[in-house]
């Protein structure tokens, strides 16, 4: 599939989710088979200002293409300059402007979700990154903010009037989170309102339902959060089931091992030990969820200090 000018080698994307989708584990989702890979958020104020932990979110690698990089913010200007300045990123393929964040201290800013709301700075925000940007425009919606606002059909419209080249819908209003279950039905609302790709979200934990999304609401592409934590290998699961219909049997203990320790390697190698070692803290307590022994190997991994502490400690599951 294409998004704007980009080719896409498949339908399945990792969701952007702040904490977790680093360019490291970017990297390993893509040699699992993601079709598109999407940063942590990156705040547009953040890059005006020069802050040092935003301009390290926007860290690519050409290993992980296509990648899209996500902005949040509620002030059109700002958004325009910062795409204008992302157009001399070679490795970014793709701006995504994030639309339904639902974390309180973004939503309070007016940002995220919030601007679900509001439909006419959607526009204005949409058309001014767009205007400038020689990257093609995403935009990543929810539902609605509240069950008094479900207007995902009206946004999705409102952003391809201004330029948008796809929408992501996560099938979740902002007061639900992650609660309860994804409405699929306003995906394909979603999907009949507008006539560029639609980016199904929420509740796809499987090949199964990765492809029930597809064949339910018509939408073009499924897009994998919260189920990739520490399972990168559901990409590769997905897009065989999707091509052939054909289930792969769960990746072996070894290869799970094997991915865990390469990971610690990137993380180190990109971000240094000590912040390595922190990071993949939670990682690893997803990677070892249903192994044996997993539980007390969480509770020894949190209080590891050292990559080599780490390392050897997941060498021990075998």
């Amino acid at each position: 599939m294409k998004i704007g000018n980009i080719e896409i080698p498949n339908n399945v994307f990792l969701a952007p989710m702040a904490g977790v989708t680093d360019k490291p584990y970017r990297m390993i989702c893509k040699e699992y088979g993601a079709g598109l890979t999407v940063s942590e958020m990156v705040s547009a104020k953040g890059m005006a200002h020069r802050n040092a932990n935003t301009k390290a979110l926007l860290d690519t690698d050409k290993a992980e293409r296509p990648v899209a990089v996500q902005m949040f913010g509620s002030e059109p200007d700002i958004m325009a300059k910062m795409a204008l300045e992302l157009n001399s990123y070679e490795d970014i393929d793709i701006v995504d402007i994030n639309m339904g964040c639902p974390v309180p201290k973004v939503v309070k800013n007016g940002e995220g979700s919030a601007l679900m709301l509001r439909p006419e700075l959607v526009a204005d925000i949409v058309a001014a990154v767009s205007e400038v940007s020689d990257k093609p425009v995403t935009v990543k919606i929810r539902k609605g903010f509240d069950d008094e606002h479900i207007n995902a059909p009206e946004i999705a419209a409102i952003a391809e009037k201004n330029g948008a080249a796809a929408i992501a819908v996560h099938g979740r209003t902002r007061e639900q989170y992650y609660s309860g279950k994804a409405d699929w039905e306003i995906i394909k609302r979603v999907k009949q309102a507008v006539s560029i790709p639609v980016i199904g979200n929420g509740d796809v934990t499987d090949a199964v339902t990765a492809k029930q999304m597809l064949d339910t609401t018509g939408c073009d592409a499924v897009m994998i959060g919260r189920a990739a934590q520490g399972d990168p290998f559901i990409f590769r699961e997905v897009v065989h089931y999707l091509s052939t219909g054909e289930q792969l049997p769960p990746p072996t203990l070894g290869e799970r091992i094997s991915v865990m320790k390469k990971h610690i390697m990137l993380e180190a190698e990109i971000k240094g030990e000590r912040v390595a070692v922190r990071e993949m803290r939670k990682h690893i307590g997803w990677y070892t969820k249903g192994i044996r022994h997993g539980a007390k190997l969480r509770v020894q991994i949190n209080q590891t200090e050292s990559i080599r502490e780490m390392l050897d400690l997941i060498e021990s599951i075998i």
